[in-house]
């Protein structure tokens, strides 16, 4: 028999019955290996066609493998000869006869099912699995709608709205759908757009995560429930995926014949079908080939002609960048623009949402979390969009109680491990036979005993309690599907069952329900705020969850706090704090950062070391600062370097240091070191991040500087500072000092600043304390080896003196703890290298006038007082930041 005018399926049908053969053993090919390579085949429409016709798939298949298991085997080893049987032939040639009768020029799959329910032989089979043949015919005809098979792939093009697209309709009728709270004007506005007469195409855009395929689902689930105008109603809205198109199109002109018979299918609708297509940028070029058209081509006149309807969605940048380029398809849909939802709405569609997320994960959400899901996501995840980024915190925190809960408890732990190791160590005691042993093994018996007691009744509590979970996490289940059903039955009118769900079914379940929470166990079952902080801490790296912690009053203690590190400049330490309280109190200008400060002052006074304070006070981190040398941008061509290159420059695809670095991690201090080093240009850049909060980079990406805190560093007005006296206020020589800097900056660089602080010398009373925050960091590290160091006033007052300096700061008082203290104790542990009885205790005293280590004098003999050698560069550049540094 010639086979050449079987369509692929068809083909593909007899090679697997074919296969089914040889797998079997069996020498003949006879129609139940067909029928069942036909029912097997997930791809084909034999299955469905079946259930059309009112029959069981699986019954006739499991009918079918009776039959073959009947059949003789062939022996001996290696492939045997396979003969097509005659009732096969039969079968092949009516339905060969068929498909020239109904016009077709191919032999479909479908002809095939037809033709074994007609024969005899299998005849039975279908009628017991409920498949009339009869009704079969009338299937195949309602599924082909009068087309005709001219091609070999031709059924492909058969039902490829449902092989391509989700009727979103139907899913909203069985409940699949998470409700769609708010977004009433949206979904009205987007049905007054497919109700017009022409340009009755809504395209939703808006930004990742904001809700545009939830609209799209609303608008679905309100044709289901008959809540459209006259005209919408009895439509569907099917979901097109156009991956599911592509996929699989390996010969040119696939990907047409299936668009094209999807278009066939939803004018064969006469509008009753809405096609909605997510992302429907990717139309542009989607099965573009040499010499071929893309899919928005293959659309437009059918946008044209009015003979489909679709909603489309896409975001602004890709609504920009694909379609408005293509006038021709731009002008064919209607933009509805959807924003960001507030706070307020946001909180209230987790409200709505709530309920599906504690069936799926068993546990309890409180509103707190809601809330805090909503307010945190909104300030700490600036990179996404509500509604999006609080639904997937508290589907992620949900998921993290739930796993708590399922797991093992601590205690239960504990007493299994404990029970291991004493098995353990009885194995070990019953090989030694003195007496010593023997005794400790009968008291480890005893011990093992209440163990292995006390094991077996922690885990019987806890399956228990694992089974009550398990009770009441069905209990919900079946209460979310009562009350889906009771929403369908209203819908459809059934009002006896609307009845019965209401007044008996519903009530006894929630009233079992709360039997069942009753008697759950008391450990916590419930996704509060703090499950939501710790989720934001795992996915932004800020410590939310510890600031959640008594932040008032740790804002309320932060100059003294502050003041721990940095010594001596009260003024810019207060100032500091309250930019910090206003931002967290909600007060300060949205649009702009939480603070902007110029810092100015002699060097190590503490100017940097406040940034480095104030990013571990704030996001527990030092290092959650971003540093940038102004020296090194003092060309022009360096402001490329801050936001990156402009498009077709080298690097341009790296993104500059400071605008990639905010963006990625808003909530960090940015410390602009030397900034009157700066060359203007690289000044006018940070205009836009001090005035607006936000600053674009060479891509065109928006980096948000909203919740950082800009310093800026500078030595300008230092000669005017250092000749201050010791105890002379800074505000002497503030009017100087000012001028010096106006005559640096331009008045709209210095206007945008919050405020200009003038750190002052540090006397001798300030480098005392400094002593002290120096010892205690070196005992900190001593600690590490088991030592401490001991240092008597005399030795902390000679540290004072030794490291005063008015023109440098405290950076020689670092270098004398440096030099006096830490390399003496360095060459001590080296020399005392595994020595059991060496002390614990190091001293540092004051032996005729110099230091002394453990009574060992390591000061050199020099006059009091020594000065820093002269600054240079190099050596400066290297040296290390102190508790007061600049």
């Amino acid at each position: 028999m010639d086979f050449g005018n079987f369509t692929e399926r068809a083909r593909g049908a007899l090679q697997a019955a074919q296969m089914e053969a040889l797998a079997g053993r069996h020498h003949n090919l006879i129609p139940e290996h067909l029928l069942k390579a036909l029912i097997d085949d997930g791809d084909g429409l034999a299955r469905r066609i079946v259930r059309d016709a009112g029959g069981d798939p699986d019954l006739l298949k499991a009918a079918a493998e009776e039959r073959l298991d009947r059949l003789p085997k062939a022996t001996g080893e290696g492939p045997h000869p396979i003969y097509m049987s005659p009732e096969l032939a039969t079968v092949l040639q009516a339905a060969s006869e068929a498909a020239r009768a109904g016009g077709d020029r191919f032999v479909t799959a479908e002809r095939l099912l037809e033709s074994l329910a007609a024969q005899g032989p299998l005849r039975g089979l279908f009628t017991r699995a409920g498949a009339d043949p009869a009704a079969l015919t009338e299937a195949v005809a309602s599924m082909r709608k009068g087309r005709t098979a001219d091609a070999a792939s031709a059924e492909q093009g058969w039902e490829a709205l449902a092989k391509y697209a989700r009727d979103l309709t139907e899913e909203a009728r069985q409940g699949k759908l998470d409700p769609v709270i708010g977004r009433d004007d949206e979904i009205r506005r987007t049905i007054q757009v497919l109700a017009r007469r022409t340009k009755n195409n809504p395209v939703l855009i808006g930004e990742p995560g904001v809700g545009k395929t939830a609209i799209v689902e609303g608008l679905a689930q309100r044709l289901a429930a008959g809540d459209v105008p006259e005209g919408l109603k009895d439509r569907r809205v099917l979901a097109l995926d156009l991956t599911l198109v592509l996929a699989g199109a390996k010969f040119r002109g696939e990907f047409e014949e299936r668009l094209k018979a999807v278009l066939a299918e939803v004018q064969a609708a006469q509008g009753r079908i809405i096609l909605f297509i997510d992302e429907v940028h990717t139309l542009i070029g989607a099965g573009r080939t040499d010499g071929a058209i893309d899919a928005s081509n293959m659309l437009k006149p059918a946008l044209a002609r009015g003979e489909l309807r679709c909603v489309g969605a896409t975001t602004p940048d890709e609504y920009r960048r694909y379609i408005e380029k293509d006038a021709a398809l731009a002008r064919r849909f209607q933009p509805v623009t959807i924003d960001e939802p507030s706070i307020e709405d946001a909180v209230s569609i987790l409200r709505g949402l709530k309920s599906r997320y504690e069936v799926h994960h068993g546990v309890r959400i409180t509103d707190a979390a809601i809330v805090a899901a909503v307010r945190l996501g909104s300030r700490y995840i600036g990179d996404r969009r509500l509604p999006d980024k609080a639904i997937d915190l508290i589907d992620e925190a949900a998921s993290r109680v739930r796993i708590a809960i399922d797991s093992k408890p601590e205690a239960l732990d504990a007493v299994s491990r404990k029970v291991v190791q004493l098995k353990i160590e009885r194995e070990a005691l019953r090989a030694e036979p003195d007496k010593a042993s023997q005794d400790r093994l009968q008291q480890l018996e005893t011990e093992l005993t209440a163990a292995e007691a006390e094991e077996a009744s922690s885990e019987e509590t806890w399956r228990a309690s694992q089974s009550r979970r398990t009770e009441g996490r069905r209990l919900k289940e079946e209460l979310d599907q009562a009350r889906t059903q009771l929403e369908r039955a209203q819908r459809e009118g059934d009002w006896s069952r609307a009845g019965e769900l209401t007044y008996s079914t519903i009530p006894d379940l929630e009233h079992r329900l709360a039997e069942a929470e009753a008697r759950a166990s008391t450990e916590r079952e419930e996704v509060s705020a703090r499950d939501v902080a710790a989720v934001v801490t795992r996915w932004t790296g800020i410590p939310v969850e510890r600031m959640l912690e008594a932040e008032r009053q740790r804002l309320r203690d932060m100059e003294a706090k502050l003041a721990e590190r940095v010594v001596g400049q009260t003024e810019a330490v207060r100032a500091v704090s309250k930019a910090v309280r206003r931002a967290r109190a909600g007060l300060k200008d949205p649009a702009r950062p939480t603070g902007s400060f110029l810092f100015l002052g002699p060097t190590g006074v503490g100017k940097t070391e406040l940034a480095k304070a104030l990013a571990q006070f704030l996001f527990d981190d030092e290092n959650a600062i971003t540093r940038l040398d102004m020296s090194e941008y003092m060309e022009k061509h360096t402001v490329s370097r801050m936001i990156g290159s402009p498009p077709g420059y080298v690097g341009y695809d790296d993104g500059g240091s400071l605008a990639e670095r905010i963006r990625r991690r808003p909530y960090q201090v940015v410390l602009l070191d030397e900034v009157e080093k700066a060359h203007p240009d690289v000044l006018n850049v940070l205009l836009q991040a001090l005035d607006d909060g936000r600053l674009t980079d060479g891509q065109g990406r928006t980096a948000d500087f909203r919740h950082a805190i800009l310093i800026m560093t500078s030595n300008l007005g230092s000669e005017a500072l250092l000749g201050l006296g010791e105890h002379e206020p800074v505000g002497h020589v503030r009017g100087e000092v000012m001028e010096e800097v106006r005559r640096a900056f331009r008045p709209e660089f210095l206007n945008r600043l919050d405020d200009v602080l003038i750190f002052g010398r540090l006397g001798r009373d300030e480098m005392a304390r400094i002593v002290e925050i120096q010892l205690l960091r070196v005992n900190q590290r001593l600690a590490e080896r088991g030592l401490t160091l001991v240092a008597d006033d005399a030795a902390r007052e000679r540290l004072a003196e030794l490291g005063w300096d008015p023109a440098f700061g405290a950076r020689p008082l670092k270098r004398a703890v440096q030099s006096l203290v830490e390399d003496p104790i360095a060459e001590r542990l080296l020399d005392r290298e595994g020595d059991p009885l060496a002390p614990a205790l190091l001293s540092l005293s004051v032996i005729d006038g110099r230091l002394a280590l453990d009574g060992v004098i390591v000061e050199d003999d020099r006059p009091q007082g020594f000065k820093a050698p002269e600054r240079t560069p190099i050596g400066f550049a290297l040296a290390g930041s102190s508790a007061a540094l600049h």
